[in-house]
């Protein structure tokens, strides 16, 4: 029973998009007629035209008729039958292109203070953006010679205190190395052990057994110090070129960025110009190409004016 009842349903859907359709086709056909099929667009419809008459041209239409001819007696020569009414109209006519020029001047008029006032607000726009971009380089070229001046300082302090630290250390070696020559063993060579009958300032050669273990010991300490010591300042010497030789980098890698920044804002400053101009060039010439096609289209010629005052009356 549900399958029939769908069945039905489905049927009578198809039938109403049939309908629907058919009269689709029919409205379309009928606007088709109506617009492309008209009587008066038939090749013969002038033979059977119920208005014919009415369309018709009168048997005279004005004293210029070239169908008035001389054997028409209906104009005679030196006559202007209609020469009031035609000067109203000329008059009329000429009040009326008055207006027409006066209003097109106008409009004309307008039309280029409201391009020029768009112009002057784009080029201010412009001039503004210009302004901040330049200042916006202006800070980052003061900020980075601020960094640079600031890494400059302390590269400086960093040289003056490692020099006077060399300095120190050099003396202290050189206080060390008197030092040790004046006071050590080498030197007294341990009168007691080598003392000489000629003084004590002298040794005796085969007495002397050379310097202790102890003496031995102290001196490598001393050495193993030392060379400790030129292995820290060594460390600390590459430290502080890897840390230089970073920072420059970093000053490089700034300065590239800053350069790439500034040639996109003058990249971008030359594309909003670009684009201004071609849209102005774009509103003079619709502005030019609208004087030229509805403004200036009938201007009065030679033969306008010559054919006043050429009769007697």
């Amino acid at each position: 029973m549900s399958d029939m009842v769908r069945n039905d349903k489905i049927v009578m859907m198809l039938q109403k998009r049939q309908e629907q359709d058919i009269h689709n086709l029919e409205k379309a056909l009928n606007e088709f007629r109506d617009r492309y099929q008209r009587p008066e667009t038939r090749k013969e419809f002038d033979l059977y035209d119920p208005d014919a008459k009415k369309k018709d041209k009168p048997s005279r239409v004005s004293d210029d008729d070239p169908r008035c001819g001389i054997s028409s007696m209906q104009k005679f020569d030196g006559e202007d039958l209609n020469s009031k009414a035609r000067k109203k109209l000329q008059q009329e006519q000429l009040r009326e292109w008055s207006l027409k020029q006066k209003k097109d001047k106008e409009n004309a008029l307008a039309q280029q203070k409201y391009a020029d006032n768009l112009y002057d607000k784009k080029r201010i726009e412009l001039d503004q953006r210009g302004m901040e971009l330049e200042t916006s380089e202006r800070e980052c070229r003061r900020q980075i010679e601020i960094s640079t001046k600031d890494f400059n300082l302390a590269q400086d302090r960093e040289r003056k205190e490692r020099e006077n630290l060399n300095a120190r250390h050099e003396q202290d070696d050189n206080f060390t190395e008197i030092s040790n020559h004046v006071f050590g063993d080498m030197l007294t060579e341990n009168p007691a052990v080598a003392s000489s009958a000629f003084g004590p300032h002298r040794v005796i050669p085969d007495r002397w057994k050379g310097m202790s273990p102890a003496q031995l010991e102290e001196i490598r300490r001393i050495q193993e110090q030392q060379r400790q010591e030129k292995k820290r300042l060594q460390e600390e010497e590459w430290q502080r070129d890897m840390e230089w030789d970073r920072q420059r980098v970093a000053v490089a890698k700034a300065g590239t960025i800053l350069e790439k920044r500034h040639d996109r804002l003058q990249e971008e400053i030359r594309r909003e110009y670009d684009g201004a101009n071609i849209h102005l060039s774009a509103e003079q010439k619709a502005h030019k190409k609208f004087l030229d096609s509805e403004v200036y289209v009938n201007p009065p010629t030679a033969q306008y004016f010559a054919q006043f005052n050429t009769s007697s009356r």
